[in-house]
């Protein structure tokens, strides 16, 4: 039986998401390393090739993925399948690219969803402002394999998924653009995908949730609204934006969506995120929440506390924990979009000297239980 109201009214959340066993390491960059660009990065991400074997993406923009028979042996293949280029140029949405996303139907040809960012103060006279943060403008581009994820290719001219209806130098100052999708999950025909967004006028800040019905076409992602997923982000660099679209922003999530997997006995979705103490978040870490539509989402539960990469590393005590992702080892889904009662929680840990965040960092999983109730 689920749980009654709690004392301020609030529905119960749907499931219950507990840790039950220690972490174990799955990839150390001081021990497992190819090269200086082998760390943890993103929330890791799986699928299945041709042949059974197992992906996992997460890693830096030098994109290289884990492989092994399951999720359980896994080491890193030195192979880069997808190069950033550092372009200068914006307009080629290929400064620095990580695979942030895949989707696969039959375990060859792959998607890929790529968090992209533009780091114009690297770039001399791109941005007066010098400074990593008030320079930074970020889009979600895409790539595509052919050989089952061993090496990606981008189109020319680039595919953009999702960007701000302005270019690079407009609104320097802060951090722009859509940026870090979770995994993509599927329901039906449609595939979606939840991206967060620093927003702009007339776009507020959040997560906002795309659908599409056809993952290899990049042009076809479109956000909810409030009325519908009618919202498109087209290439500022090759569309006149005149009209700009807004998305209605999602969740409780105070950030990126680490990852979303769909129970499987109840059809419930299960997200995990990261966040700093603070308002609903009583202590930092990583928190859970659960929906039956994607939409609506319920109050966020703390599943392992923890500095993260939202606090300050000066009060870090010496790590900090980020991308936190949901895999069960025994999805039935070719890209691990669902979840029985059991899986792993990824996440990365981080060494911090001082008040910096360093490059050793490990890759982590731990066991979880999932309770979902009907």
């Amino acid at each position: 039986m689920p749980p009654a109201l709690g004392q301020d009214g609030r529905e119960p959340p749907l499931s219950a998401l507990t840790l039950v066993g220690p972490p174990a390491t799955v990839f150390s960059a001081t021990r497992d390393a190819c090269d200086g660009a082998d760390v943890p990065d993103a929330p890791a991400r799986a699928f299945r090739d041709a042949a059974g074997a197992v992906a996992v993406f997460g890693m830096h923009y030098r994109n290289r993925a884990l492989r092994g028979p399951d999720l359980l042996h896994l080491k890193l293949d030195c192979t880069v399948v997808l190069e950033s280029g550092g372009s200068a140029d914006p307009a080629a949405h290929d400064d620095r690219s990580w695979i942030t996303a895949t989707w696969t139907e039959d375990g060859r040809a792959v998607a890929a969803l790529l968090h992209h960012e533009y780091q114009a103060h690297t770039h001399p006279g791109r941005c007066p402002a010098g400074e990593s943060m008030a320079c930074w403008y970020n889009t979600i581009t895409a790539a595509a394999s052919a050989d089952g994820g061993r090496s990606f290719t981008r189109t020319s001219p680039p595919a953009v998924a999702a960007a701000a209806p302005f270019r690079q130098e407009v609104g320097q100052g802060r951090h722009r653009g859509f940026f870090n999708p979770s995994n993509i999950v599927s329901d039906g025909q449609w595939r979606y995908v939840l991206i967060a967004t620093t927003g702009w006028a007339g776009q507020p800040p959040g997560v906002c949730l795309f659908r599409t019905d056809a993952p290899a076409d990049p042009s076809r992602w479109r956000a909810w609204t409030g009325l519908g997923f009618t919202a498109a982000f087209p290439d500022p660099y090759r569309t006149s934006v005149r009209n700009p679209a807004t998305c209605r922003p999602v969740g409780p999530f105070p950030g990126p969506v680490g990852a979303v997997v769909r129970h499987r006995e109840t059809g419930a979705f299960v997200a995990v995120f990261m966040a700093k103490a603070g308002g609903e978040f009583e202590k930092p870490g990583f928190y859970w929440t659960t929906s039956r539509d994607l939409l609506a989402w319920d109050r966020p539960r703390l599943l392992l506390e923890g500095r993260t990469l939202y606090d300050d590393p000066c009060t870090a005590g010496g790590h900090l924990i980020a991308y936190p992702s949901l895999l069960d080892p025994k999805a039935q889904g070719r890209n691990f979009d669902d979840a029985g009662d059991a899986a792993l929680l990824t996440y990365a840990s981080l060494r911090v000297e001082g008040c910096t965040v360093t490059s050793d960092r490990d890759l982590l999983r731990r066991p979880v239980a999932i309770t979902v109730w009907p």
